[in-house]
């Protein structure tokens, strides 16, 4: 995979979403923290249910603090984990609370220095809440960057450090939703979506299938 072949596919994925976010439903950076903690080996779909209905009774760090532990389960219950999901939020509330007045720290250190939080979740919250240009390597990414060989590397921080240096700072921002999106959607595990991919000429994955009509795009090469 070459420096051309990297601008092509950012630029395609770009066309095809100009403006791409997170699927995790926030308003606020610390409703965000909340969501991806929730999201380790759940999906988006089922985070959003459980959130709406924590978010309207407890929404800030004071707030899940007075609700409790036991009130904090009794509002994600169906999320997969959630006796320790819950106790992890617990206690990053504490020190949100203790150590930076209920506010979300802007700083990866802190940041990963919470309870549930690793180096994934603060990617994220950097890029998503702050606008940091982070990318965060979950499961689809890091199928995505080796399937394509846009960055193949052994461990997800082997993968992000490929993509943060091989991806041009224009997309850096916006590098980690459309991978992202794009392997949840059409670069799938067990059947990729080759026929309807974008990037399907442009991609070096050995099994991929015959295209069929890609969607239109605007903005390469």
């Amino acid at each position: 995979m070459n420096a051309h072949k990297r601008r092509q596919i950012f630029e395609r994925l770009r066309a095809l979403n100009p403006a791409p976010t997170t699927e995790l439903e926030y308003r606020t950076p610390f409703e965000l923290l909340v969501a991806v903690i929730l999201s380790a080996q759940a999906t988006d779909v089922g985070v959003n249910r459980a959130t709406r209905g924590l978010f309207a009774v407890a929404n800030t760090p004071e707030a899940i603090l007075e609700l409790g532990l036991e009130g904090l389960k009794s509002h994600i219950r169906t999320i997969g984990l959630f006796n320790s999901k819950a106790a992890s939020i617990i206690r990053t509330c504490e020190i949100l609370v203790r150590d930076h007045r209920g506010e979300v720290p802007r700083d990866r250190a802190a940041l990963e220095g919470l309870p549930g939080v690793g180096r994934k979740t603060a990617n994220v919250v950097l890029n998503t809440a702050f606008g940091e240009a982070t990318i965060a390597v979950d499961t689809h990414i890091f199928r995505v960057a080796n399937r394509t060989r846009l960055a193949p590397g052994r461990t997800p921080l082997e993968v992000e450090r490929k993509l943060m240096r091989f991806t041009p700072a224009e997309f850096r921002r916006d590098a980690h939703h459309w991978l992202i999106l794009h392997g949840r959607y059409t670069c799938r595990a067990r059947r990729p979506l080759c026929e309807q991919c974008v990037i399907h000429d442009l991609c070096e994955y050995r099994d991929k299938t015959a295209p069929g009509p890609l969607p239109a795009v605007t903005g390469t090469d």
